[in-house]
């Protein structure tokens, strides 16, 4: 049997997204099913069908464009949402990373992968769009002051997003809430 470039793609353990222009322009198998999505339901698609709101798009949009490195790399953990199939709808969190093949036009032209953390990462709380963008800058460790530069908001903003959020998982201090977070 020859390799080639497809088969690695397509067979890769990861799923993986080639994109321009926040388009979907290929996928692998393992995206499709990570999205319970078909095909043509996410070719020449917008990333925003995977989004939970428009709002939540948009505003990881800026964040990737505002975090690059200077190699053009960017990762997260985030909530997203399955396309299709009997789950439809069903949000769930994701660990995002890519490359912007062209750092200083992050959104022209990418390589994306997705890994569908919800086996070890359950949605238990019913978090707003605002709520699930801190619980992920949480687990990813960063201060109060360095979510509101992320997100443009005021360390304040993030401190009272933050009380919201321990409150619904029951949680006595932030790494508290953070070791809920990732075991839920």
């Amino acid at each position: 049997m020859t390799l080639d470039y497809r088969t690695a793609f397509d067979q890769a353990p990861i799923g993986l997204v080639i994109s321009e222009n926040r388009l979907i322009k290929d996928c692998n198998r393992l995206v499709l099913e990570i999205f319970g999505a078909q095909r043509e339901q996410l070719i020449e698609r917008s990333f925003e069908l995977l989004y939970p709101t428009h709002a939540e798009f948009e505003r990881t949009g800026e964040r990737i464009v505002a975090s690059l490195d200077a190699k053009g790399y960017y990762a997260d953990e985030r909530v997203m949402k399955r396309v299709g199939g009997e789950r439809a709808g069903e949000l769930f969190w994701c660990h995002v990373s890519g490359r912007a093949l062209d750092p200083a036009r992050p959104h022209a032209s990418g390589i994306w992968s997705f890994e569908d953390l919800s086996a070890t990462r359950q949605l238990k709380a019913d978090l707003t769009p605002r709520e699930r963008e801190i619980a992920a800058l949480l687990i990813e460790g960063l201060t109060s002051k360095l979510i509101g530069k992320r997100l443009g908001v005021s360390p304040r903003t993030v401190d009272v997003y933050r009380a919201r959020l321990m409150k619904k998982y029951g949680a006595a201090s932030t790494p508290d809430l953070v070791h809920r977070l990732l075991v839920s």
